[in-house]
């Protein structure tokens, strides 16, 4: 099974796409248990006294546009204990990375990639958070989960 977590700054927009897209992916192809999928974010600012905010409104609006349901989900914040949990962790950009490397003190395991550079396409998920652009974002995503589907990044 591959435990992996999805993550952003806020757990409100990327990195709920990237987890409930992988998860339909997944399920569409017929291959659902062999993943473990969360996501979370670096920042607590979407976390007030231990209450997760919900799925920011355009990027569950874009989800909903494809059939993929994401209710329930609320932001939480990474812990340390997730770099044991997970396999492989999965970034948005650049500060995400640099943000978990100093959360988790480091990668030892090298599990700390960013999803596009899974892909053909390596660089950073565009962030619809400044750009407003939730449909470049879900392409960026689903590139990224269609690379871990197919076997990319294996070793990360």
């Amino acid at each position: 099974m591959q435990r992996i977590l999805f993550i952003c700054l806020g757990n409100i927009c990327r990195s709920p796409m990237a987890e409930y897209l992988l998860r339909a992916m997944a399920c569409d192809a017929g291959r659902a248990d062999e993943f473990l999928i969360d996501s979370a974010a670096t920042s607590d600012e979407n976390v007030f006294r231990g209450v997760g905010a919900p799925v920011y409104p355009p990027a569950k609006a874009i989800l909903d546009r494809h059939g993929i349901d994401c209710s329930g989900k609320r932001a939480r914040q990474v812990q340390k204990e997730d770099y044991a949990k997970f396999d492989r962790i999965l970034c948005m950009d650049d500060s995400n990375v640099r943000n978990l490397r100093r959360i988790f003190g480091g990668d030892p395991a090298g599990k700390i990639a960013k999803l596009m550079d899974l892909t053909d396409c390596p660089g950073n998920v565009a962030d619809p958070w400044y750009t407003g652009d939730f449909e470049t974002a879900y392409a960026d995503i689903e590139k990224g989960c269609r690379a871990i589907l197919n076997g990319g990044g294996e070793g990360v």
